[in-house]
C-alpha cells in the first residue's frame, strides 16, 4: 500500500478530516474494549491467567532455540516439511518456490499478519501469482487495494456503505444494498468458488506446540479450515516466537485470546493441525525477520510475547482517533509502535511518539507486556541514535534548560499565562500543532508556586 507521506502525524491528519467517521471509529473500538472488560471480569482467575501466560512466554523466550529444534523434530516426524526463513525475502521466496514446484498460479490465504509484515501478496503478484484473501475483512481491503487497519478487525475503518460500494464494483452486487447479511452472503458465494478450485492454501499460526509438532489456527469464520482442508498443499507461516512448550499450555492462551480480542469466551474455530491428510503436503515456514534482534534487546524482548489479540489497539486513545493506516506498518497500534522500530529505526522513528503513555495498553495486555514503558524507552533510544526530528531535539533542549533553571521556569510560566490572557492568537493558530485538534486551556490566575506561598502555613 502507498501511504504517501509516511509519517503518523500527517497520515492521522488525513484520517481526521472526516470527523463523524473518526468519532464512529473511536466509539466502535471502545465498545469492543468494554466487551473485553466484561469477559475478563467474568473470570475470577483472570489475573492469574495473565501472569501464567506471561511466565510461560518468559520460558519460551529464554529457551527459544531449544523449543524451535524440538518443534522441527516433532513436526518432521508428523510428516510436516519445516522451512527456515531468516527474513521477509527468504519467507517470500520459500512460498513462491513451493508454488513454482507444483505449477500453481492461484492460491487462497487466510489471515496472517506475518505475511502482511513480509509483503507476501505484493511479492507473489509481481511473480504472476493470484492471491485471494479469504478472511472477510481482508477480502474487503484487498479489493480496495488497502492494507488492513487492525490485526483482528482488518476493515474496521470502513462502514457498511463502503463495503456495499466495494462489492458493487468488484462483485456486481445490487447498488445501495447495505444489509450486512446480504453483503456477507455475496462474499460467501464469491469465496466458495475460490476454495473449491485452488490447490494451495496458506494460513497463519496462532500457536505452535514444541512438544507435539502441531500448530493451532484460531478464526471466527472457518475460512482457514476451508482452505486447508480442500487444498492439496497447506503452507502455514509463523514467527518463531509463536511457540508454546507443551499442549497443556494452550488452555491458558485460548482462554485469554478471544476474551481480549473481541470479548468472546473462545474463537468459533480453534483448529489443530498435526499432520497432513493422505495425499496432502503440509509445510511450516519458521520466520525470524528481526525477532532474534528484538530478543537480544533487554528492554524490548517482552514485546515478543504478543499473541496478536489487539486489546491494546481497542483501548488506545491515539489509535482509536488516528486509524490503523496512520501507523504505516503491518502491525499498527501500541504493540506495532514497539515492534516496528526494531525492523527499521529510521522509517518508524515517529511511532513510539504516537502515544499518550497513559498505560492503558499495558493494563489490558493478556500476556502483561510493558507496552507503555517500552514506548518510552524507544523514544530515548531513537533520540540517542539521532532519529528524532530537529524540532523535537530543539524543543527538548529548550525544556531541559527551562526546567533546570527555576528563575527561567517561573518567568516562562508567568509569560505564558500573560500571553494566553491578553494575546491568545499567538498560540491559538494553525502553526501550533497542539491547537489543531484541541482548545487551549483557560490560563490560571496564578502558578502553583505563587498559590503555595500565599497559602503556606
Amino acid at each position: 500500500m502507498n501511504y504517501g507521506d509516511k509519517d503518523h502525524a500527517s497520515l492521522a491528519e488525513k484520517f481526521n478530516v472526516d470527523e463523524p467517521r473518526v468519532n464512529w471509529h473511536d466509539e466502535t473500538l471502545w465498545w469492543v474494549r468494554v466487551k473485553r472488560d466484561k469477559a475478563a471480569k467474568s473470570l475470577p482467575e483472570w489475573e492469574l491467567l495473565r501472569e501464567t501466560a506471561s511466565q510461560i512466554k518468559n520460558n519460551v523466550l529464554s529457551n527459544l532455540s531449544e523449543y524451535l529444534i524440538q518443534f522441527e523434530k516433532e513436526a518432521t516426524k508428523n510428516g510436516i516439511t519445516v522451512h527456515w526463513a531468516a527474513d521477509a525475502k527468504e519467507h517470500n521466496e520459500i512460498v513462491h518456490s513451493l508454488l513454482q514446484k507444483n505449477g500453481i498460479t492461484q492460491m487462497v490465504k487466510s489471515k496472517s499478519m506475518l505475511t502482511e509484515e513480509c509483503h507476501l501478496n505484493e511479492y507473489l503478484q509481481q511473480q504472476g501469482i493470484e492471491v485471494i484473501d479469504t478472511d472477510l475483512g481482508e477480502c474487503i481491503v484487498q479489493m480496495r487495494k488497502e492494507a488492513p487497519s487492525h490485526i483482528v478487525l482488518p476493515a474496521i475503518h470502513l462502514k457498511k456503505q463502503d463495503v456495499s460500494d466495494t462489492f458493487h464494483e468488484h462483485l456486481h452486487t445490487e447498488k445501495g444494498n447495505y444489509d450486512p447479511q446480504f453483503l456477507t452472503h455475496a462474499a460467501r458465494l464469491h469465496l466458495r468458488e475460490k476454495f473449491l478450485t485452488r490447490k494451495l492454501a496458506l494460513t497463519g499460526v496462532n500457536f505452535a506446540i514444541a512438544e507435539t509438532g502441531e500448530f493451532v489456527v484460531c478464526t471466527n469464520e472457518g475460512n482457514a479450515d476451508m482452505g486447508a482442508h480442500l487444498a492439496d498443499i497447506h503452507i502455514a507461516c509463523m514467527g518463531i516466537e509463536k511457540l508454546l512448550p507443551q499442549r497443556k499450555h494452550l488452555s491458558v492462551f485460548l482462554r485469554l485470546l478471544a476474551r481480549s480480542a473481541t470479548g468472546q469466551p473462545i474463537t468459533t474455530y480453534s483448529s489443530h493441525f498435526k499432520k497432513p491428510r493422505k495425499g496432502q503436503e503440509m509445510h511450516v515456514v519458521l520466520v525470524d525477520n528481526g525477532r532474534s534482534v528484538q530478543l537480544g534487546r533487554k528492554d524490548f524482548r517482552n514485546s515478543l510475547k504478543c499473541i496478536r489479540c489487539a486489546a491494546c489497539f481497542n483501548t488506545c486513545p491515539v489509535y482509536r482517533r488516528s486509524g490503523g493506516h496512520s501507523y504505516h506498518t503491518a502491525i499498527a497500534g501500541p504493540i506495532g509502535a514497539i515492534l516496528a522500530p526494531n525492523l527499521d529505526m529510521k522509517q518508524y522513528a515517529d511511532l513510539p511518539f504516537a502515544s499518550t503513555l497513559c498505560g492503558s495498553c499495558s493494563n489490558v495486555c493478556p500476556v502483561k507486556i510493558d507496552i507503555h514503558d517500552q514506548l518510552y524507552k524507544w523514544r530515548q533510544v531513537l533520540m540517542k541514535e539521532g532519529y528524532g526530528s530537529t524540532v523535537k531535539k530543539m524543543g527538548m533542549k529548550g525544556m531541559t534548560f527551562t526546567l533546570s533553571h527555576p528563575g527561567v521556569y517561573r518567568f516562562a510560566g508567568s509569560a505564558g499565562r500573560w500571553v494566553l490572557r491578553n494575546t491568545p492568537f499567538i498560540v491559538n493558530n494553525k502553526l501550533n500543532t497542539w491547537y489543531k485538534q484541541r482548545d487551549m486551556p483557560e490560563p490560571p490566575k496564578e502558578s502553583f508556586g505563587e498559590w503555595y506561598k500565599k497559602n503556606r502555613k
